[in-house]
């Protein structure tokens, strides 16, 4: 992802005795030159911290009080998100002598008082919590932290905590930690905070804080981290769940035909939505609307594709994902828009550091040359490419992807190309095996990345949020080999009725007798057919229930039944989906 925020701690961070070094002042107006936006978040009241640290014109925004208040110094302007402390409290600390800083929502005292402090908040029932900050103690209000502060200032400059790194040293810096991108603990920081922080500095005040600022600040990507914002594949043939972390990489998922792709593709996507990054899915087929039952996704690309202007204003906020649908241009339209598309996406990231993740499905259509490639850009990452024919690709994209996640592939050229690529502890053979028979709910992570090492990973695809569609005219009339076509038959006689697509089946369906239809579903062989041969097991499951069920009487309750089930995996029109055949 692409460097845009840098939230710092002050007292014990980027200052010491109150005082920022002029080192660090230096590398913060650096920053800053470079398009890095600088907000300091800290305990302190506003007027403390402009008693110490001056004129606050030198960061663009303010989290003041723990998050309580919030300021943007070239405006002049102070945005409390509390309530002030209530009298009552005031009155009380008074009167047991206890000695306070009362700012616009925060108290602040001595950690010493801490037992006093609880006894006074669980006497008057006051909805207040305390929070400790090395030997001070601040009594807040409920659900305020330096998080919920932050996260108010983004909302407000329209920038995302995934494009953020976030310094600290105290107990009161957890959650600012967590819920910017990188987390960062100074050296000399509490010991807890070390422990929970994607990245704990090396050094001593101020060469360290300013040396870090200046070199993140001449990267473009954030730097790497595994502990935090991972992604749930699956589960392993153990039964333990396997997530894999997303940040700094490119993934590659690659597979047959009708053998999961898009089903993991959407769950990826699902997750990411969820946790508030935004996306945007290339949808050459149309197999992704359902995302927009996601909040902040909208489908753009209906009726005809969406101009680039229209994509720039819905990526201007922070959390929002768009899936473009292009299932209604040719492939030669698909081709020029695609790539022209990447080329002012890449140009946007830069800029603005959105969209966090890109998705493009069927890869191979887009990049097998060098025009494709030209308009990616591998240097920020952040990309991930879906396909089907693998030997199409670029060999470049092979070489970029860091991840490299498999469904079902029947073509041993291309598991040898994977296989000479990677390596690993098992043989060609061995992934040939694995691969060419894995089930459409079943994956693999191959080597070469920390959550797989130097095995193949099989796993078991969890399950999906939104419901999953396959294109109508990719799978429908897929024709399959003869020895696979479904027979229909009466009292085990055939009808002289093949099935040689899904298409053919629902339309064979409709025409036989119901005598057939009843025959065929009490040995459950409508199931058996496409969980064996379309390897869905989804839709075999569901076909099975209604095998099961015993109050489908007459032969059109059947047929409607089938029709819907199967136009729910695979957009069937209405008039088939309806039974009106």
């Amino acid at each position: 992802m692409r460097f845009k925020v840098l939230a710092l701690d002050y007292d014990g961070t980027i200052a010491q005795k109150n005082t920022l070094h002029p080192e660090i002042r230096i590398a913060i107006d650096e920053a800053r030159r470079e398009g890095v936006v600088v907000i300091l978040v800290t305990g302190q009241n506003l007027k403390d911290l402009r008693r110490k640290a001056g004129d606050l014109k030198f960061i663009d925004a303010v989290v003041a009080e723990n998050g309580a208040v919030l300021a943007f110094p070239d405006k002049d302007r102070l945005i409390p998100l509390g309530q002030p402390p209530p009298p009552i409290l005031i009155e009380e600390l008074n009167r047991r002598g206890i000695h306070t800083v009362i700012g616009e929502c925060v108290v602040e005292t001595d950690a010493r008082h801490a037992h006093s402090i609880l006894d006074i908040i669980r006497g008057l029932e006051l909805p207040l919590v305390i929070m400790f900050n090395r030997g001070r103690l601040m009594i807040l209000p409920q659900s305020v932290s330096k998080a919920t502060g932050l996260q108010e200032v983004l909302s407000t400059l329209r920038l995302s905590p995934h494009n953020a790194i976030a310094i600290g040293d105290a107990e009161n810096d957890h959650a600012l930690l967590e819920m910017c991108e990188v987390g960062v603990a100074v050296p000399w920081g509490s010991a807890a905070l070390k422990a929970s922080a994607d990245v704990v500095l090396n050094g001593t005040y101020p060469e360290t804080i300013a040396a870090y600022i200046k070199e993140t600040t001449t990267k473009l990507r954030l730097p790497k981290q595994r502990k935090k914002r991972l992604l749930l594949l699956g589960s392993t043939e153990e039964g333990h769940p396997l997530a894999i972390a997303v940040l700094g990489r490119n993934l590659l998922i690659a597979g047959d035909s009708g053998s999961g792709k898009s089903w993991i593709t959407g769950l990826l996507c699902e997750q990411l939505i969820l946790q508030r990054y935004s996306v945007c899915v290339i949808d050459v087929e149309g197999e992704y609307s359902s995302l927009e039952s996601l909040p902040g996704v909208v489908v753009l690309g209906r009726e005809g594709p969406p101009r680039f202007r229209d994509l720039e204003r819905v990526f201007r906020y922070p959390e929002a994902s768009i899936v473009v649908d292009l299932s209604t241009l040719s492939q030669a339209e698909r081709f020029d828009y695609v790539l022209s598309l990447l080329e002012m996406l890449g140009k946007l990231r830069r800029k603005t550091g959105l969209p966090h993740r890109i998705f493009l499905d069927e890869a191979q259509y887009f990049l097998h040359g060098p025009d494709g490639l030209k308009m990616l850009d591998l240097d920020l990452a952040g990309y991930t490419f879906v396909t089907y024919q693998l030997s199409r690709l670029d060999p470049s994209i092979l070489h970029a992807s860091e991840a490299i996640i498999m469904t079902r592939k029947n073509d041993p050229s291309e598991i040898q190309q994977l296989h000479s690529l990677l390596g690993g502890q098992e043989t060609y053979t061995e992934w040939q095996a694995i691969i060419g028979n894995l089930s459409t709910n079943e994956a693999v992570l191959l080597p070469g990345t920390e959550e797989s090492g130097s095995r193949i990973r099989l796993f078991r695809m969890a399950q999906r949020l939104t419901f999953h569609v396959r294109h109508q005219h990719k799978y429908l009339d897929v024709p399959i080999p003869l020895e696979k076509e479904f027979v229909f038959t009466h009292h085990g006689v055939p009808t002289g009725q093949r099935a040689k697509s899904l298409a053919e089946f629902i339309s064979m369906v409709s025409t036989c007798s119901t005598a057939v239809l009843k025959d065929h579903m009490r040995r459950h062989d409508f199931s058996n057919w496409i969980g064996e041969v379309f390897r869905d097991d989804s839709l075999a499951s569901r076909v099975r229930q209604l095998e099961m069920r015993r109050d489908l009487i007459h032969g059109l309750e059947i047929r409607q039944s089938l029709a819907k089930l199967i136009g729910e995996s695979y957009m069937l029109p209405n008039s088939t989906v309806s039974g009106n055949t």
